[in-house]
């Protein structure tokens, strides 16, 4: 199969010609079509616009004008103003963010103000009956959206510390100055069997599933960002004693200090149900992401365990 050509970094996807397209009639013709992905925060940014002129439509349809002269137009600059910077930090949290419960719950709480500050505004243009209750309502969006807002930044600051944790594991290998894989750098095969004949406890192998059909239909790069990821995800879901390296390819050796074979196959469930839940993209499509696992306790000279541990993967 001839390999997809690209352009900036961004493949070319074939696109089989049908008989209807007034194209010349080659071998094996294939039209290149370059594909651009839009900006992940103009959607929610053109619901949200939508959104803006719907309120100012119902407070024009349903109003009455206010005269020029009763404008006040402190509260106008006031409330507008507060719709305005909550727009922008709603698109900033959007444009910066990757989609996740924290972007969601920050850009929603800051639509609801933007949206709640808005209708406050509209009321300076329009008289409104006092027994409107949807006037009411939608003027109550600003607290629900301070509200939706405290639990996002409750989730970010989660985030962060398990980010945090995540740097200060990364600095631990740094300042031990192991050998390095080039891609994930994690410790190599080399350093774990030196850690091997000097811990007790017990070892795990990871295996990445369909790994050789990811590197095959979105190219090496997105392999090695599979690798990091991966990587990444490991880290984040193991005990600071622990040791993770890459061992070959796509395997991942874990070192569990003080772990039993039981207790160690419990953990590598546990890392491979989260490696399971990422949500990984190559070319605007998930890709399933999945781990296989075995795992035995320390003892044996680490070339025969490891050995060992391989035969029984590639068996499985």
């Amino acid at each position: 199969m001839t390999p997809l050509r690209t352009v900036r970094g961004e493949p070319f996807r074939p696109v089989r010609v049908s008989s209807t397209c007034h194209t010349p009639a080659l071998p094996s013709a294939v039209v290149f079509r370059y594909r651009t992905a839009m900006p992940a925060f103009v959607r929610p940014f053109l619901v949200l616009a939508c959104a803006l002129a719907a309120f100012a439509a119902l407070y024009a349809s349903a109003g009455i004008p206010k005269p020029f002269a009763s404008w006040h137009w402190m509260d106008i600059v006031d409330e507008g103003g507060t719709a305005l910077m909550a727009l922008v930090w709603c698109l900033i949290v959007l444009a910066s963010r990757p989609d996740g419960r924290v972007t969601r719950l920050l850009a929603g709480g800051l639509a609801c103000i933007t949206l709640g500050s808005w209708a406050d505004c509209l009321d300076e243009f329009w008289r409104i009956d006092k027994d409107a209750l949807w006037d009411n309502a939608l003027e109550g969006l600003v607290p629900l959206g301070m509200l939706v807002l405290t639990a996002g930044l409750t989730y970010w600051r989660r985030e962060q510390a398990l980010l945090a944790d995540h740097l200060r594991k990364r600095e631990r290998l740094f300042r031990s100055h192991r050998p390095f894989d080039r891609v994930t750098q994690l410790a190599d095969a080399d350093y774990l069997r030196e850690q091997l004949r000097r811990t007790q406890g017990a070892v795990v192998l990871l295996d990445i599933d369909g790994f050789h059909r990811i590197n095959r239909e979105h190219g090496r790069a997105e392999g090695d960002r599979v690798l990091q990821a991966v990587a990444h995800m490991l880290l984040l879901n193991l005990r600071n004693d622990d040791l993770l390296c890459r061992y070959a390819g796509d395997r991942f050796a874990v070192l569990m200090p003080g772990f039993g074979a039981d207790a160690a196959a419990e953990a590598a469930r546990h890392l491979c149900a989260m490696v399971g839940a990422m949500r990984h993209h190559a070319g605007g499509r998930r890709v399933a992401l999945g781990l296989r696992h075995d795992c035995a306790p320390t003892g044996d000279a680490p070339e025969i365990l490891l050995a060992d541990l391989c035969r029984r993967m590639d068996a499985a």
